[in-house]
């Protein structure tokens, strides 16, 4: 599926004509290099290594992260996935909305997608893990107005004071995956 020929959303509060494109995408995608390296600097200054999980793409893909985007253009400004941890279990893996087209509902768009593809799998709980600090509100905020409630450090996790843990259960599936991760056509 070429993204850019996916749903489009015009997003309260945009200001250009062209409105956000989602679909899925291949983690080693080249477009979002960028992004994730945004997301991993995000991370870095905010929060100390040992409490950093980000992933590259090569890792995303590694560990079998299926992941989505929101484009404007050929301009990669948000992702999110999740993986399979265990049977009818995945976690929510690298959000990350670029500063720019943040606060025009790109994140809770991804969000979505993420969890109406993982209900479509089988997925009945899904977790995740985001930040404490201050510089993470604003994803604890989205996470909780879509269902997710705090819990204890899930599959590898320990307790740290930089991390928040969350989940919410999912219902039981009704149809076929949202998309498969496709690389968009230049």
């Amino acid at each position: 599926m070429d993204p850019r020929q996916g749903a489009e959303q015009q997003l309260p509060g945009e200001r250009t004509a062209e409105a956000l494109r989602f679909g899925p995408i291949d983690p080693c995608d080249p477009a979002l290099a960028e992004l994730i390296a945004r997301h991993a600097a995000h991370g870095d200054a905010h929060y100390p290594s040992e409490s950093n999980h980000h992933l590259d793409g090569a890792a995303m893909a590694a560990e079998g992260v299926l992941l989505f985007a929101g484009w404007r253009g050929d301009s990669v400004l948000a992702m999110g996935g999740y993986r399979i941890i265990a049977s009818g279990e995945a976690e929510v893996k690298s959000m990350h909305v670029a500063e720019d087209a943040r606060g025009q509902g790109a994140g809770a768009r991804l969000l979505a997608l993420i969890l109406e593809d993982a209900t479509r799998r089988g997925v009945r709980r899904i977790s995740l893990e985001t930040g404490s600090r201050p510089a993470s509100a604003a994803a604890r905020r989205l996470y909780e107005r879509a269902g997710f409630t705090f819990c204890a450090p899930f599959g590898a996790y320990r307790e740290d004071p930089e991390s928040v843990f969350m989940t919410r259960r999912l219902p039981a599936p009704t149809g076929g995956p949202v998309g498969t991760a496709s690389k968009p056509s230049t």
